[in-house]
Order: C-alpha cells, then structure tokens, then sequence
C-alpha cells in the first residue's frame, strides 16, 4: 500500500486548519499521515493539529518553500501532498491518489473550487483552472498554489523546493519534475480552498500581484520580495 503524506505549513490558521483536517480523517482510505509545520504561530493552530493526531513540527524560519522542504523530510510515505491550511478535500481523495500514481507520474495539481465563494468566484476559478490545464497540455508547466502532489523519489531526486523564492517555488519545483517524468492536472479530483485571499485584496489587485509575480520568476527566476507586503 503506498501511504500518503500530507504536508501543511501554518501560520495563525485556527480558522481554517480544523475543517482541514477534518476532511483529511474522513477519508475513505485511511492510508496517510497528517504532518503540520507550524512557523510560529500565536493562536490555537498547533493544539488543534495535535488534537486531529497531526505530528507537528516547529519551524522558525519564514517561508513556505522551507516549511514544506522540512514537512517533506519528515514523511514516511511515497506520496506527498502539500496543502494550504484552508483546503478541504472529498472523501475519496487517498483511493484516487493512489490510483493516479499507478500510471508512473511525477505529480500534479487538481481541480480547484472555493468552497466560500459566490457563484462569480467559482466561474472566476473554473475559467482559470480551464486556463491551466490547456496550458500544462500543451508543455507550458504551471501550478495553482493552494494545493499539489508528488512522488516522494522525485521530490527527493530534484532537492525539493527552492528555498531561495519566497513566490513561486511551486512553479518552479513543477517544471523541474517535469522535465523527468510526466506531471498532470487531474480533472476529476476536485479539491476546496478558501477565497479569502481574492476577497481580502480585491480580484483586480490579487491579479496584478500575481501576473507580476509570475512574470518576474518566468523572465529572471527571481521572487516578488514584496509579495507578501502588498
């Protein structure tokens, strides 16, 4: 049986983590483990992980390529997915998981939904999902953020993520994996995250952010250092 690891950075995530975890111990398959890097946190985050039988893990560097890097260190399974704190996924997650890596994959990214958002928002995120998985077809490799997947071999044998970007290092780490094995957009896995990240910058704000911060890594693999200012 191959077990999955579930690698979540935190940071303050009381509201979210719970429903997380929640999702993750309903699951069909109980093939997993649930290991939370927590980067200082000043809330109740890591009493809930630990109350969901999280192993956690204290980390005191910034950054989420480093919290992931050092989740992924500790993981005993051959399947590692990273996810954000506030993402929520269907029962049948792990069966299908296992299922995908049967096919000598890399890894890959899912079809996202907001599960808080308006009926706008979801069309907003259906398009940009269309968007991503035309492009990941046609040899252009690019994530979506909140949540992705990979074989633990080939996560070792690329040297993980780039501790160096403090933005997109998952598009970065992607495009490594993929030039050694297939990565993919698995359409018929749906996965939630929260929209409070559009909502808290506006759509039109949060885009610009984003295109300048792609566009800076793609041109000059070089991170937006005021990212996380904006």
């Amino acid at each position: 049986m191959k077990k999955i690891s579930f690698v979540i950075p935190t940071r303050n995530e009381e509201k979210y983590i719970e429903d997380c975890l929640k999702s993750i111990k309903k699951q069909t398959k109980k093939n997993y483990e649930i290991i939370v890097v927590d980067t200082l946190s000043e809330d109740n985050t890591i009493k809930i992980a630990k109350r969901y039988g999280a192993k956690v893990i204290r980390e005191k560097r910034k950054g989420v390529a480093i919290a992931r890097n050092k989740g992924a260190r500790y993981a005993k399974g051959n399947i590692i997915v990273f996810a954000d704190a506030d993402v929520r996924f269907e029962n049948d997650f792990t069966k299908k998981i296992e299922e995908k890596f049967r096919n000598n994959i890399a890894g890959g990214i899912f079809n996202l939904t907001f599960f808080d958002g308006n009926k706008f928002d979801k069309i907003a995120f259906k398009f940009w999902n269309f968007v991503i998985k035309n492009l990941i077809r046609a040899g252009f490799i690019i994530t979506n953020g909140s949540c992705f997947v990979y074989d633990k071999k080939i996560f070792k044998k690329v040297k993980g993520f780039d501790e160096k970007l403090f933005t997109n290092e998952d598009n970065d780490l992607a495009r490594r994996v993929a030039k050694l094995k297939r990565f993919c957009f698995f359409d018929d896995i749906v996965v939630y995250t929260s929209v409070r990240r559009v909502k808290k910058k506006g759509y039109l704000r949060y885009l610009i952010i984003h295109i300048k911060s792609t566009l800076l890594y793609f041109f000059s693999k070089r991170s937006l250092k005021e990212y996380w200012n904006y």
